[in-house]
Order: C-alpha cells, then structure tokens, then sequence
C-alpha cells in the first residue's frame, strides 16, 4: 500500500502503537476486571503478573523483528515485512477470539454497578495530569524512533535491534515482580517515585553513550527499574477510589496518557531532523526525571486499600467536610518533613472490610 492516509486510517483502527504497548479502548476495561478478581491485598501482585504476560509477548514480538534479517537471503525484506503485518493481524484476530470466550462472571464486584467519578474525581483528576506529563515524556522516545536513533547512530540492523529490545523488555517483565514486594515494604507511592528517578537518569545518559555496548548497558539498567511503576501505578488508581468508580477512573487516566504520547513523537522527529544527536533521549529524561509525583499523591497515600498498613479510614476521606481537615494534616507533615505526630496504626482489614472511623476522617486505634 503506498501513501501515507490510508496508513493512518489503518494505524487508527488497528491500534497500531509504535511504543509496543496497549493504548486500546481495552486496557481500562481490563485493569477494572483485573482488580476486581482478586482480594485488594493482592491487587498490586496481579497486575505485576498481568503486566509480565504482556511484556513478555512483547519481547518475542520484538525478537521476531531479526526474521526480516534472518530471512534476508532467501525472501526479500519487503515480502517478509508483509507478511509480519498479516502475522500482526492473525494475533488480532486470536485476540478476539479470547475476548468473545470471556464470562460476565468475571466483572465481579462488590455488588454496586459501575458509576462515574463521585468523591474520587478531583484525585482522579489530578493523577490523570500527572501521568500524562509522564507519558507524553514517554512518548518522546518510542520504540520505532529509539530504534530510528540505534541505527543512525550506531548503524545497527534490524536484528541486532530487535535483540536489544527483546533483553530490555525482558528485564522490565522482571522488574514487575520486584515491585511486588517492594510495594509491600515502602509503599506504592515510593515504588513509584525512587525507581523511576535513576531509570530516567540512564535514558539521557544513553544519548552521550561513546559505543553501542555501554548504550546496551545503559538501556538495560534502565529496564530494570523503569517499568515498575506499571503494577503500582495501575493498583494505585484502583486502590484510591471507590470500587464502582473503578472502570471511570481506569478510563480517565489512560486517555489523556495515551493522548500525550501520541503527540511526543512529533517534537522528537523533528529534533532528529535538527541533529542526529539523542537530544529526544535527553529531553525525555529530563521531563520524566523533574515530574515530581510524590507532593500531588502524598496526601493519598495512607487512603489504599489493601497495603499492610493504613492510617486513614476510606469512608471518611471520601466524604466532602472531612477532605478539607485530612489535606491541611497532611500538608503541614509535609512541611515539616516529618510524619504526622498522630501516627495510629492497625494492621489491614480483610477483602471488604473498612478500618475503624471517627468523626473527622483520621481513624482511632481499634
């Protein structure tokens, strides 16, 4: 197919996503159905694996890009390349086919029927800010443009590429499970923020990289603490709002992330048209890096449901003369650099269970 149009208008309605991930209409629907399966304790361990399963295909799909070099000799690249896109839409179809043999029974719940943001919406709101300002830094460095920069700068093929692609996503599938207990020691919150840091400090360092083994080594080291924010971001947007509001919550935080990427792409072709030097790499870095996620989340963060230790009664904090009183306690620890002097704490309630109130939202010792 020649043209550029009809690629898009295919692009658009087969999803196709040149960072290799799932920006669909079905990943909301899918992270509600995966948090409703399991006990809120183990919500943050599903999506790790949910995530590995996805990363892990990824990486094969990625590996599989080398048959286009592999095959050189006996089919011509262009055949090979068409038939990876028919290859692509086979997997769609079988996509499909799973999805038609799910159950209703797994939209399991509490009982309520799913309802759109209530007391949740100004945090769902301003989580939904705050992810796509880290998407859209995402963005800047896709696969198929950090692919684009591997080969201009280093003269890599397409095998050797895929190859690189396929280790790195190999050590993020593993980094899901290290998020699992490390979620559980310092909080999810934590997780996100102390990993994500030194990740993006290796992106804008693999720019000035002098050779394409310490750019691997670089990539690499980036993998492994890159993606855990995935099952702890995803458990965090479940864990902070009412279970009824769980797929509206899912669906406003994604879009607006899927939208910010999508515009990324277009400032980093541009900077490779200015310079073949990895300033797209730089600049992503940077913005990922300086998105300071913990002052905006902080005041929730003791509301999860599930974590081994909770400090505030959810019900309480949903309710509108009691948010007032919870941010200014919060804010004022902030300042001080120090835990709220009022440190009550009781061991989480099982699956369904709500912690111990009080009149103004900070819960008592039972």
């Amino acid at each position: 197919m020649h043209g550029l149009w009809p690629l898009l208008l295919i692009a658009f309605i087969g999803t196709l996503n040149p960072s290799g991930g799932d920006v669909s209409v079905f990943l909301p629907l899918e992270h509600t159905v995966v948090a409703h399966t399991v006990p809120d304790r183990d919500r943050t361990a599903m999506f790790a694996r949910y995530s590995f399963a996805g990363a892990v295909l990824g990486a094969l799909g990625a590996l599989a890009a080398g048959i286009v070099d592999w095959f050189a000799p006996a089919i011509p690249p262009r055949t090979t390349i068409n038939l990876l896109f028919i290859l692509y839409g086979l997997i769609g179809l079988l996509a499909f086919v799973l999805y038609r043999g799910l159950s209703p029974a797994i939209e399991v719940g509490d009982g309520n029927p799913p309802a759109p943001l209530g007391p949740s919406r100004r945090r769902v709101y301003g989580l939904a800010a705050l992810f796509s300002v880290d998407a859209f830094g995402g963005g800047l460095v896709v696969n198929a443009l950090l692919a684009l920069w591997l080969y201009e700068r280093f003269g890599l093929s397409i095998s050797t590429t895929g190859a690189i692609f396929f280790a790195t996503k190999l050590c993020s599938a593993v980094s899901y499970f290290l998020a699992v207990p490390l979620a559980r020691r310092f909080g999810l919150v934590n997780t996100m923020v102390f990993t994500h840091l030194p990740a993006n400090i290796f992106l804008a360092l693999t720019a000035f990289a002098p050779s394409i083994e310490m750019a691997f080594v670089l990539l690499i080291l980036r993998g492994l603490l890159s993606e855990m924010d995935v099952p702890t971001r995803s458990s965090y947007v479940m864990a902070v709002v009412l279970p009824e509001e769980r797929p509206a919550a899912a669906s406003v935080t994604a879009v607006p992330r899927s939208l910010a990427a999508a515009l990324a792409p277009l400032l980093s072709g541009w900077l490779f048209t200015l310079s073949p030097f990895g300033w797209p790499l730089v600049l992503a870095g940077t913005v990922k890096a300086t998105v300071e996620k913990r002052p905006l989340i902080a005041p929730f963060e003791s509301s999860l449901r599930g974590e081994h230790w909770s400090r505030i009664n959810i019900s309480a904090l949903c309710a509108p003369e009691s948010f007032s009183t919870i941010s200014a306690h919060f804010r004022r620890s902030r300042c001080l650099m120090l835990r709220p002097k009022v440190d009550v704490r009781w061991p989480a309630q099982t699956h369904g269970a709500e912690p111990p109130a009080a009149s103004d939202g900070v819960a008592t010792p039972p």
